[in-house]
């Protein structure tokens, strides 16, 4: 039975990509049945009718699965994030990279602006960017009509399904033309083939860039942690992780526990404070959530 990977989702069709050819199928009623929807991103087995039409048959094991916007076998997301108009928002950052790391999906934060910054910013946002990088994170920057940021982001989506992320006004716009004249597309192409033409469907869709793809996500600017229950939270910081099997308590939560080694960590400097903060705001956040029926 032939298989693909569905690479656009819209008005009930599927487009499933096979070696070079695009089938349009609908999904089983199977799936229906059984509470199940086939999602972009998704590796399928389907069964061929006419010339291009078919039926999914069988979605295989997803790597992982986002909620919003519905798509799955992500790699890594580029959270861009400007450093001035709007501000840097390390709450917010803090909030996409806890749910990607939920989601098993490897953040690059990626900071536009940087034309934008005076002396002293700079010094602010030159600790920032060590901090996230001694986490572990990588971090780009980006400055406006920067002529090597091509040779820095193609080798990054090389092989990988990749999605972008972060608020609106901070460059997405700008760093998409930047990344998809590789393409050779006109600005009508890009503009339609991204759901930002006037008069085209928002969906989701996986486009061919740099020897990968990447998904154009409509509405993925926030982050809710309306699937993740408070055991999981500490170990979306991964400075955290590092630190809690010292902790005195195996189930240590890390806020009001005695001999935690997460806390000592706060106090001496090596976990940075304001990351402590965003963990005890989100782990509220997470206690105040209504239950789930």
């Amino acid at each position: 039975m032939p298989q693909g990977q569905i690479r656009k989702a819209l008005s009930g069709f599927y487009y499933v990509y096979d070696e070079g050819q695009v089938i349009q199928c609908r999904g089983r009623g199977v799936f229906r049945n059984r509470g199940e929807s086939p999602l972009v991103g998704d590796f399928v087995d389907y069964t061929v009718e006419g010339n291009n039409d078919g039926t999914i048959t069988v979605i295989h094991e997803r790597k992982n699965t986002l909620v919003r916007p519905p798509i799955a076998n992500i790699d890594q997301a580029i959270l861009v994030f400007s450093i001035k108009e709007p501000d840097f928002n390390t709450i917010l950052l803090d909030r996409f990279l806890v749910v990607l790391e939920s989601f098993n999906v490897e953040p690059i934060i990626c900071l536009t602006k940087s034309d934008l910054m005076d002396g002293q910013m700079e010094e602010t946002m030159e600790a920032y960017i060590k901090d996230y990088e001694q986490i572990g994170y990588q971090v780009l920057k980006t400055f406006k009509d920067d002529p090597s940021f091509d040779e820095k982001i193609a080798p990054l989506l090389k092989g990988k399904t990749t999605v972008l992320a972060g608020q609106s006004g901070v460059g997405k716009s700008t760093l998409l033309n930047t990344i998809l004249p590789s393409l050779d597309l006109k600005t009508g192409v890009i503009s339609n083939a991204l759901g930002r033409g006037k008069h085209t469907t928002r969906h989701v869709e996986l486009i061919e860039v740099c020897g990968g793809l990447l998904a154009d996500t409509p509405g993925f600017s926030s982050f809710e942690f309306d699937l993740m229950e408070k055991e999981e939270l500490s170990r979306c910081f991964p400075e955290f992780v590092e630190k809690q099997d010292a902790c005195k308590f195996r189930e240590c939560m890390h806020v009001k526990e005695p001999k935690c080694a997460v806390k000592d960590a706060v106090e001496t400097g090596e976990i940075k404070e304001y990351r402590y903060k965003h963990y005890l705001q989100f782990f509220d956040e997470i206690l105040e959530r209504k239950p789930r029926y």
